[in-house]
């Protein structure tokens, strides 16, 4: 039996919305306690035809793992067109289930992706003074908590990850 199932792989080795976008409206950085993966997502919100305030255009830039890459690679492409209210419902238990297989131990890496969404969500809400729903506040509450835990546990990682990230020319 293989370690990873096809379309991990797929969402592996071809990574869609890969990048560092410019004129961002959103950025969420998240990190997993775990493993020390650090998660960069970017919005950019529009308009439906209906007025609706939708994910317009969304990329990524991790270090992190297969599954890490896989996964947000996946949720990039499930959440572009939605709604924000729409995007905060996808969870780490719809990705798992679009994958088919993902070993035990890299589960939590599903995770970064879905709280990397949040916090971008979060952060494009907080600099429009638009209204934070109470959920998405205990999760942001929650991922600012484990990022403090990252940086003591992982200090010289985040660090290095910080550098590159700054280094980072932006391509979307």
């Amino acid at each position: 039996m293989k370690l990873y199932s096809k379309e991990v792989m797929k969402h592996f080795i071809h990574p869609q919305n890969v990048g560092k976008m410019k004129n961002y409206d959103g950025l969420g950085k998240a990190g997993n306690l775990k493993c020390g993966d650090i998660m960069y997502l970017y919005i950019k919100v529009g308009k439906d035809e209906g007025g609706k305030e939708i994910i317009k255009n969304i990329s990524f830039e991790t270090f992190g793992c297969t599954i890490a890459i896989a996964n947000t690679s996946l949720l990039t492409t499930m959440v572009k067109g939605k709604t924000l209210k729409e995007a905060l419902k996808i969870t780490k238990e719809d990705l798992l289930k679009r994958f088919g297989r993902v070993p035990l131990v890299k589960i939590h890496c599903s995770l970064l992706a879905v709280d990397a969404l949040g916090e971008a969500i979060y952060d494009y809400l907080s600099k429009n003074k638009k209204p934070i729903p109470k959920e998405l506040r205990e999760r942001h509450e929650r991922v600012e908590r484990d990022k403090e835990i990252i940086e003591i546990r992982h200090k010289e990682l985040v660090e290095i990850e910080e550098e590159l990230h700054q280094k980072t020319k932006h391509i979307k």
